[in-house]
């Protein structure tokens, strides 16, 4: 099976769990490229698409891309500045996947928290002392959380998520 690693990444997060996923893929025919680079991006027959998600969506250039793909196996996974929560990544799941033309068959995702740019916490700072200083102390704790991330932990899981996805597209040939 012909295997792509495809993906977009702001801040190097989405890269290095790309690098993972590439790594623990036991196909001896896949490949990892930067999707603005990628060359033949629509030739595999499955592909992993990874990016970051930006006020709980992926990039233009994500989406349009997943619309263009059709009767492929996909998986989807990425990196969210905002929180390690189940439910905001299954809610970032439901808007990029609906992109995804029905012809293609969905093998799940993965999501972890990503660190983001120190002017992202001086936003938050910036809030403080007004009106908003609940909501600016849960960004900032929730900012200095990110710092950590991706972890060990989550490269471990983005292994075993793309190794399992991976054995699902095989066993439905």
């Amino acid at each position: 099976m012909n295997t792509q690693i495809l993906y977009v990444s702001g801040t190097g997060n989405t890269a290095a769990v790309a690098k993972e996923i590439f790594q623990a893929l036991p196909s001896s025919s896949k490949d990892i490229q930067e999707l603005d680079h990628a060359k033949n991006p629509l030739s595999a027959d499955c592909y992993f698409i990874g990016f970051w998600a930006n006020r709980g969506t992926a990039n233009v250039e994500i989406l349009d891309f997943l619309s263009e793909l059709h009767g492929k196996k996909v998986a989807l996974f990425g990196t969210c500045g905002m929180g390690n929560s189940p439910e905001y990544y299954a809610e970032v799941e439901k808007k990029v996947r609906a992109f995804l033309p029905d012809d293609n068959q969905y093998f799940g995702s993965f999501f972890c928290q990503g660190k983001m740019p120190i002017r992202v916490r001086e936003k938050y700072e910036s809030m403080l002392g007004g009106e908003r200083d609940q909501l600016a102390t849960r960004l900032i704790k929730n900012f200095d959380e990110a710092l950590f991330h991706p972890s060990c932990e989550d490269f471990r899981n983005a292994a075993s998520f793309a190794r399992t996805a991976f054995k699902n597209m095989e066993a439905d040939l």
